[in-house]
């Protein structure tokens, strides 16, 4: 069917849709054999909070971006190639429901469907997609992904000192291999990640030992990848910055 609609001119038609809906700072997105599978807005768990978020999926890849003007206008684009991405479920916990995890190399996070049935259905899309470009390609699917970031709610203090209280001076910042919210004494390094950037990024001290020494696999987080407690609202939930789309620290 993917095929039959790939050089259609109604799937022609509403890529372009797409297209004008993220406005000139969106990057192009017809090419051959490119076919739109479906589309619809999913909450994506932010470092601060849960965020709606209009998401595109086609044979190839998933976009995303913030919605400004609801099936009209979008922005802050994001692309991810499918070929990296593997999913995993999450289990339903609280106002968090009908969720998982859409890992990359470069970027992990969580999302949430309204129902059941959606959160199945993308889910299923998503990986008979994952599958038939790897299929074609006769790659294996990708065994390495960035850290899911744990929310700055989750957090009051250091999760690795475990003594630094977050204030409005005392800011929050998440290690880059591990995920977890750390204070700054606890992250002042940083170590090359090729596949989140072409630049050292921060990660914390504990992440840092072991990476020096080699000791990679060791490094990962002791935290599961998937969200045992729904985000809390905090008087200080002060954090580097408004959501983790854009994040620097």
């Amino acid at each position: 069917m993917v095929d039959r609609l790939a050089n259609s001119e109604a799937n022609t038609r509403r890529i372009s849709i797409v297209e004008n809906c993220f406005g000139a700072a969106g990057q192009p997105l017809t090419i051959p054999g490119r076919v739109l599978i479906g589309e619809g807005v999913l909450t994506k768990l932010c470092r601060k909070k849960p965020k709606a978020r209009q998401f595109f999926l086609f044979n190839d890849i998933l976009v995303y971006g913030n919605i400004v003007i609801q099936k009209k206008k979008y922005n802050k684009q994001h692309i991810i190639p499918l070929e990296n991405v593997t999913i995993d479920s999450i289990q339903d916990e609280g106002d968090l429901r009908n969720g998982w995890l859409i890992k990359t190399p470069t970027k992990s996070f969580a999302v949430y469907a309204a129902t059941a049935t959606e959160k199945s259905e993308w889910m299923n899309h998503i990986n008979k997609c994952v599958s038939d470009l790897l299929s074609k390609s006769g790659k294996t699917p990708s065994n390495e992904h960035a850290a899911v970031w744990v929310p700055d709610s989750e957090a009051t203090v250091c999760m690795r000192c475990q003594k630094a209280k977050f204030t409005p001076v005392n800011r929050r910042h998440h290690c880059r291999k591990c995920g977890f919210v750390v204070c700054g004494p606890c992250s002042e390094k940083r170590f090359l990640l090729p596949s989140q950037s072409s630049k050292p990024v921060r990660i914390c001290d504990f992440c840092y030992d072991l990476l020096s020494t080699g000791e990679m696999t060791a490094c990962q987080s002791t935290r599961s990848d998937s969200y045992s407690q729904s985000p809390k609202s905090s008087s200080n939930d002060v954090s580097d910055d408004d959501d983790d789309d854009d994040s620097s620290d």
